[in-house]
């Protein structure tokens, strides 16, 4: 059993907000923390994909009133949204009577949707927390660890599996059950195999910038249609769109996103790739390693710092920029290699963007500076520098 270190945040949440929405893809852990939660409170779970839990909320004000003092889990709660519009005047009448937290936990897998329902309705009385896979520092304890989280990606039953085959095994099946049953559930009815396709030529071109005229080429379709799909597979939070860092400078920027397929098991499992030897030796190696450390890294960055990237077309780049204000900037390069080498664009990328601190995410596990103010660091050093930044 793997400690999740949200859960402490989750609590939190609902001791000082009447509703919680805990966001992430399926088969993260969002059921099992809420499980976890209602060992520790008074609680109720209602799945509803379950049609009898569907029907028990089809009055969800007399049904609240049969379970005060509960908390109430609603989870794929995108399947009901139009539940929050009562929701907002049941919260309402418990504030009157000084019940101000802890009333709803909201499960959800679509981002957009929940986002959109819960803020038009429930504005100010909602507090929303983000489930990612798990990440090294929850699971990984040196570099054989850490190539075991990079090589099945951090969805608990792919990691915890006995063997690479049974964990590429759940993956294939993970794949299959979003194309053919959930994704045709949730939005407009896509072709499996073309969205399949999609999702596989995202996979190959891992941490390149999106060229959405050559993806409308090879599935023929239109650019329009492209940006559909991706807007699609970022709202199921399949698929990250890393924007690109622009600023009043007088350099040309490059303006396309860069796009991760978010989960470096399922990356890998498009691609077929069942070993790490055979990761090693693949085109996406570097791609892979790059998205896998961001996605690390975005696990632990608090919500109200932007993440992007830089680069020019003279050759200036940085592969991720956090900014924690305006006057507070973070550049990071990732290699993969164990002895980081750095090329003169990411020195001229800081001077551009005028990085407070320089970081190089390397597979070693020594932290040493590398001169010019840059320090050579490991992933799991970088993400507990993020946790206890001030």
């Amino acid at each position: 059993m793997i400690t999740r270190r949200l859960e402490t945040a989750l609590q939190d949440a609902l001791d000082r907000s009447p509703a919680v929405a805990l966001m992430g893809p399926r088969q993260v852990g969002k059921t099992t923390l809420a499980l976890d939660l209602s060992d520790q409170r008074p609680a109720i779970y209602l799945d509803l994909e379950n049609r009898l839990d569907l029907q028990k909320v089809s009055d969800i004000a007399a049904f609240h009133e049969e379970n005060q003092g509960k908390l109430i889990i609603l989870d794929e709660i995108q399947r009901l949204p139009e539940i929050f519009a009562p929701l907002r005047g049941i919260i309402d009448k418990e504030r009157r009577k000084g019940n101000k937290t802890g009333q709803f936990l909201f499960l959800g897998s679509a981002s957009m949707e929940l986002l959109q329902q819960s803020s038009e309705s429930l504005a100010g009385r909602i507090s929303y927390l983000e489930l990612h896979a798990i990440d090294a520092l929850e699971y990984a304890q040196g570099d054989e660890n850490i190539n075991n989280l990079w090589l099945r990606g951090g969805f608990p039953e792919s990691l915890l599996a006995k063997d690479n085959e049974q964990s590429f095994d759940w993956r294939a099946d993970f794949i299959r059950t979003y194309l053919e049953r959930d994704i045709p559930q949730l939005g407009p009815r896509i072709p499996a195999k073309t969205l399949e396709r999609f999702w596989t030529m995202l996979a190959h071109n891992q941490g390149a910038t999106l060229n959405a005229s050559v993806l409308a080429r090879n599935l023929e379709v239109s650019s329009t249609t492209i940006g559909r799909y991706l807007d699609l597979m970022t709202d199921l939070l399949l698929v990250r769109r890393l924007q690109p860092w622009s600023a009043n400078i007088s350099k040309r920027l490059v303006k396309a996103p860069k796009t991760y397929v978010r989960d470096s098991g399922i990356t890998h499992c498009l691609l077929n790739i069942h070993q790490t030897n055979e990761l090693l030796g693949h085109p996406v190696v570097g791609g892979s390693w790059e998205g896998f450390v961001i996605e690390n890294i975005l696990s632990v960055t608090p919500p109200r710092v932007q993440s992007f990237y830089y680069r020019t077309p003279g050759g200036a780049e940085i592969d991720l920029v956090l900014e924690f204000s305006p006057k507070e900037k973070w550049a990071i390069e990732i290699k993969r290699k164990s002895s980081p080498a750095l090329s003169k664009g990411f020195h001229i990328g800081c001077e551009d963007i005028g990085a407070d601190k320089r970081f190089v995410v390397y597979s070693g596990t020594d932290r040493f500076p590398l001169g010019e103010g840059i320090t050579a660091i490991s992933l799991s050093g970088l993400m507990e520098e993020i946790l206890h930044h001030k």
